[in-house]
């Protein structure tokens, strides 16, 4: 009975070894390489319709600009460059630091103006520009960014309008709050009237301007300030998803690829200081310097005075400080002060305060 129990016990243990062995090497093969294959099989597909869109968009840009210099009238070629201009701040102003980040509070007639300055842009409606851009913040830089910028240059620019999103991105999509958006009826109008603004305010009214007012031709002014003004306009806000990602200075957060570019902040009315906007993304300035290069500023500013802007946020000097301090690149040197000024520097400064 000894032996047998024995012989039994070592078979039932015998037994059991095999079957946990063989649920180990089952989970191995099986339940592991599934969940990571998940994220490593992932292949984006070109959307087609949204890639001739695109083709057609700056093919027709370079034969816009071209008419611009043998046939197209001066005022024309005006014409087109100051509305990139003045729409910029509807996407700065508006769907970006208003919209997006609720950085300041606007009144009706200046909602209702970027709001016609932002539908003039074409980058859709507001509702899921700010949303993108929320995801976008929230995620950065992760497989949930619309437009990660680990993904490279191309794809950061422009790729990630015309490939089938991350399962990532479509997933935080869903998660973002936007009741306050859903709130505004203006925003919500503006959603659900989109195909025929676009229509009145990206295509009619900026081509029959010129041929009404200055007798310019369909044809010059279709490509012109249809084409060439809307690929501008919209390069110039892909330049901040990959440019203002990719190359510059790291003054506030050294661990993050948004960057300080001069450049970008010229083209896109002071939105490429990006490593600030994205230490401090409710400041309504979305830099320290303020007015420095950033018309966007001051455009808020403006209308801050008369009163249609208000409850502005912005981070203080000590608070900016701090944060450069800790975890900057050590580019943040603004002035007098500055932890790296030569120490023969700081004493003859010192007499020059002692003595006035």
């Amino acid at each position: 009975m000894t032996e047998g129990s024995d012989e039994c016990s070592k078979g039932a243990c015998s037994t059991a070894a095999k079957e946990t062995s063989r649920r180990l090497n089952a989970l191995t093969k099986t339940e592991i390489p599934e969940n990571k294959l998940k994220k490593e099989e992932f292949r984006p597909r070109i959307r087609w319709p949204d890639l001739t869109v695109q083709v057609f968009i700056h093919v027709g840009c370079l034969y816009g600009l071209y008419l611009c210099l043998v046939s197209a009238r001066l005022y024309t070629t005006l014409f087109a460059f100051l509305t990139i201009y003045l729409s910029g701040f509807g996407i700065t102003a508006g769907a970006h630091r208003l919209w997006s980040h609720r950085a300041y509070k606007a009144k009706w007639p200046l909602k209702i103006l970027l709001l016609i300055l932002f539908t003039i842009t074409g980058q859709r409606h507001v509702y899921v520009w700010a949303l993108d851009h929320r995801v976008h913040h929230k995620y950065s830089e992760t497989d949930a960014d619309p437009h990660n910028a680990k993904r490279g240059f191309l794809f950061s620019h422009v790729g990630w309008l015309v490939l089938t999103p991350h399962p990532d991105v479509v997933e935080k999509r869903k998660a973002v709050d936007m009741s306050d958006l859903e709130a505004d009826p203006l925003i919500m109008w503006h959603k659900k009237l989109y195909p025929p603004l676009f229509f009145l305010f990206v295509i009619f009214l900026p081509v029959f301007t010129p041929v009404y007012f200055w007798n310019e031709t369909i044809w010059n002014s279709f490509w012109v300030n249809f084409n060439a003004r809307f690929c501008i306009t919209l390069n110039i806000a892909f330049f901040v998803n990959s440019v203002a990602h990719m190359w510059g200075q790291k003054p506030y957060d050294r661990y993050i690829s948004p960057v300080e570019n001069l450049a970008v902040s010229l083209a896109a009315l002071g939105e490429g200081w990006h490593n600030y906007h994205h230490v401090f993304p409710w400041d309504y300035r979305t830099g320290e310097l303020g007015n420095s290069y950033n018309p966007s500023t001051t455009f808020i500013d403006f209308f801050a005075k008369i009163g249609w802007a208000y409850d502005l946020k912005f981070a203080s000097n000590s608070m900016i400080a701090r944060r450069a301090k800790k975890s900057g690149d050590g580019s943040h040197i603004w002035g007098y002060g500055d932890a790296d000024i030569e120490k023969e520097d700081l004493e003859e400064l010192n007499k020059m305060e002692d003595f006035n």
